[in-house]
């Protein structure tokens, strides 16, 4: 490689990490003003007493929905200019009830602010025996299409490994890549690998999240409150320090 041809790909690299950078950045202070996310004690599900808690349903109007399929399809279009992601992806998947908002606010953003024309689909959890029927709405699958799924935060990946069948079942498409909000990267009850590690072992297509737990972290750490104080105060971030020690994959 000449020198100018180095010094071009350093530039560009850098460029690129600026890009994710201010993408993270913009996603946490997004999650944090929204309400989507909390910084505390709380009881998972699982039994797990964690120190932050991210809720989906903080979504729940047209303005902040669109500006979450915004952040999506920027992370998509940075996926494919990275060769992560294909350009001509067929539709964007949003396994139902939660993805169906994700899939169509990112197809929207794709399309109208990304030049990227790209279709929504989402599960029925019955199939319809009557009007247009099915098991699919919106665009719907054919033969040889690209599907790009969408789906939250991922905690054991069930709701991948039930939706993919569905999916194969009505067509043989390429799935080829998963896109979450974040990552939480964390240990699954089975080893020691992460549910994301365990979907993209198990499936073979890439997981890409908006961001992950430990940027999340990172970047509230710099970030303050409208009367001047930090947002993460230095016992929280100890207990998520802890935290991921403990449970991180």
């Amino acid at each position: 490689m000449s020198a100018s041809a180095a010094e071009n790909r350093a530039e560009h690299d850098g460029d690129t990490q600026e890009q994710t950078r201010r993408i993270q950045e913009g996603f946490t202070s997004f999650l944090l003003q929204s309400g989507a996310l909390k910084f505390g004690d709380f009881t998972l599900k699982s039994g797990r007493r964690s120190p932050y808690f991210i809720n989906a349903g903080a979504f729940n109007d047209g303005r902040l929905i669109a500006l979450l399929g915004e952040f999506y399809a920027r992370t998509i279009v940075q996926a494919v200019q990275q060769g992560t992601l294909p350009a001509d992806i067929d539709t964007v998947f949003g396994p139902a009830y939660k993805g169906i908002p994700l899939a169509v606010s990112t197809a929207i953003a794709l399309s109208g602010a990304h030049g990227m024309p790209v279709g929504y689909t989402f599960d029925r959890k019955e199939v319809k025996d009557h009007g247009d029927g099915g098991l699919m709405v919106g665009t719907q699958l054919r033969d040889g299409m690209r599907v790009l799924l969408v789906d939250d935060v991922m905690t054991a990946g069930t709701a991948v490994r039930q939706v993919v069948p569905k999916i194969m079942s009505q067509a043989k498409v390429t799935i080829v890549g998963l896109v979450l909000s974040v990552d939480r990267m964390e240990r699954t009850g089975q080893g020691q690998g992460s549910a994301v590690e365990s979907i993209m072992d198990e499936f073979h297509f890439p997981v890409i999240s908006i961001v992950n737990v430990r940027q999340i972290f990172d970047a509230a750490a710099s970030m303050k409150g409208p009367d001047g104080s930090p947002i993460l105060d230095q016992r929280t971030a100890d207990a998520a320090r802890d935290y991921l020690e403990r449970y991180g994959a």
